[in-house]
């Protein structure tokens, strides 16, 4: 299928594949000694220096339109709209003379909100990743047919210079809605395509009324949608993925009237020590044909890949379309949430396993965007270290986090669906002193939860964090609810919860003017002497 692409100012090109298939793109990689593959099927690339996203090398141009819109800070940099032509101009020399790969995808599973992206890479394997990763189009007359909306210019092997084109390294991230286009350079982290997808249609939604989420969801036998909120390291992924419950998808989603519905048509999975035992079906992916894997060590002679070496970064991912996990929904959508759950991993040790959350506290919270790392032990460290990300997906909100929430709680309100926090890091004490918190415990809450086994149980107000916590739950030991309870120092605890409760306060300083007073107001409280939950 020929595309002229004179249209963006890319002319002198060499060949230009459009849509071409797995296998082509496999031959297309291999063949330009791009990647190799692996024992039972999956192509295995290196990214080089960049084995993640960078995000200081990221910029949002700031014109007319998104002066007043976007959140400007740390997270949303401007960007001179005369530097992005500059930069577009010898990315368009650059590319003269070399062979480009088109992907032409849907970015939405519903029909009335999708966004046609076109997505251009120099790299084959980036264009399988494309295609994994997004909703392909099968119908042969509807790709003929294709206008994008957006169109993404991905290069990595052309370095940006920072002294001339004013960026932080030879790396860039550039989002321009006037021109509807994002180029990107000098990284080959596939995973910066993604997000500048994402990144999009975080802007562009909420002034449509629906609310995008950094989130998975999967949908029960009755019909009962649940999203999860989390960051990296939380089991969002490994907790949407329920054998009773179809997957509707991993990462991102949109909340409108119609419902929830898909960004993606596949997932992005870490892969770092995967274990067929723990998580059968993302395991079975990783020896498929089709499967993209970043960074996976493997053996040059058998091509056996060995998932526990993180040689080559401990970032190693799995690309790979939805329909390589068995129990997914095909459609990419449901209905109304019946349940949001947030998910932390407290490394503080500080927050119930699970509790029940108000629809101001479940604004402050998505706000809040807590999760605590776990500091560097080679050093000799052994305090846990906060992480507030803003709804949860910071570094792709171009708007105030309070637009977010707000469109959040209005949906709450409107649904009736319940929220809670379930807390998979430690109990029995912080990072160092206490063991992380038992799957088969998490699991149990989750589904009483979902099921609605928690809605009428009795429970106790948590003298901090002023979540509700539930006094019972089928399948966990009652002490196991209560965080200070699982503590041998009790008073330790106290301290542990107040030094929490300071972060969260110290951090939403920034979004105070942005909120409402009600949900100023669920903010932890530091106490004199905390005592047991009330």
């Amino acid at each position: 299928m020929t595309l002229d692409l004179s249209y963006l100012g890319l002319v002198n090109l060499g060949q230009v594949y459009r849509n071409l298939s797995p296998a082509q793109l496999y031959e297309e990689s291999i063949r330009r000694h791009e990647g190799h593959m692996a024992a039972h099927g999956p192509l295995i690339v290196h990214t080089g220096t960049y084995t993640g996203r960078s995000p200081n090398d990221k910029f949002i141009v700031k014109d007319a339109a998104t002066a007043e819109k976007v959140w400007w800070g740390k997270v949303n940099r401007p960007f001179e709209p005369a530097r992005f032509e500059a930069l577009r101009h010898r990315q368009l020399a650059y590319l003269q003379g070399c062979d480009l790969f088109v992907q032409d995808v849907y970015i939405g599973t519903d029909p009335e909100y999708r966004l046609p992206v076109r997505i251009i890479t120099e790299k084959a394997w980036h264009s399988l990743f494309a295609q994994n990763m997004f909703v392909r189009i099968t119908d042969r007359k509807e790709l003929e047919n294709f206008k994008p909306r957006f169109t993404i210019i991905n290069t990595p092997s052309m370095h940006a210079v920072k002294e001339i084109d004013g960026t932080n390294s030879e790396a860039f991230i550039l989002i321009n809605f006037d021109k509807n286009m994002g180029l990107i350079g000098g990284t080959h982290y596939a995973g910066e395509t993604k997000k500048s997808v994402f990144s999009v249609l975080n802007y562009l939604l909420p002034q449509a009324g629906v609310l995008p989420m950094h989130c998975s969801a999967n949908i029960g036998k009755q019909g009962d949608v649940a999203v999860f909120f989390g960051l990296s390291g939380t089991g969002k992924t490994t907790l949407s993925a329920d054998p009773n419950r179809k997957l509707i998808g991993d990462d991102e989603h949109g909340w409108s009237d119609n419902g929830v519905f898909n960004f993606e048509g596949g997932c992005y999975a870490k892969v770092i020590n995967l274990s067929a035992e723990a998580e059968p079906e993302i395991y079975a992916t990783t020896r498929r044909f089709g499967t993209v894997l970043e960074n996976v060590a493997f053996d040059l002679q058998t091509r056996e890949i060995n998932l526990a070496d993180g040689t080559r970064a401990e970032n190693t991912r799995a690309s790979y379309p939805i329909d390589f996990i068995p129990n997914h929904e095909p459609s990419g959508r449901g209905g109304q949430p019946k349940n949001v759950v947030f998910l932390t991993a407290d490394a503080f040790g500080v927050f119930p396993p699970i509790s029940k959350l108000t629809p101001a506290q479940a604004a402050y919270h998505f706000i809040s965007g807590y999760t605590a790392k776990v500091a560097g032990t080679e050093r000799g460290v052994k305090e846990p270290t906060p992480n507030f990300s803003a709804c949860f997906g910071a570094p792709f909100m171009p708007l105030h986090p309070g637009v977010y929430a707000k469109l959040l709680s209005e949906k709450i309100a409107r649904t009736g669906a319940r929220c809670w926090m379930v807390n998979t890091g430690w109990t029995g004490g912080p990072y160092g002193t206490g063991s992380r918190m038992k799957i088969a415990y998490t699991r149990a809450m989750l589904n009483a939860a979902l099921d609605g086994k928690l809605d009428k149980v009795a429970t106790v107000t948590h003298p901090v964090l002023g979540l509700e916590v539930p006094r019972e739950c089928p399948g966990v030991p009652a002490e196991v609810l209560d965080p200070r309870a699982t503590w041998k120092d009790k008073e330790a605890y106290d301290k542990q919860a107040n030094h929490l409760a300071k972060l969260f306060n110290d951090n939403f300083e920034q979004f105070k003017s942005g909120v409402t007073q009600d949900v100023l107001a669920a903010a932890p409280r530091v106490q004199q002497a905390v005592g047991a939950a009330r």
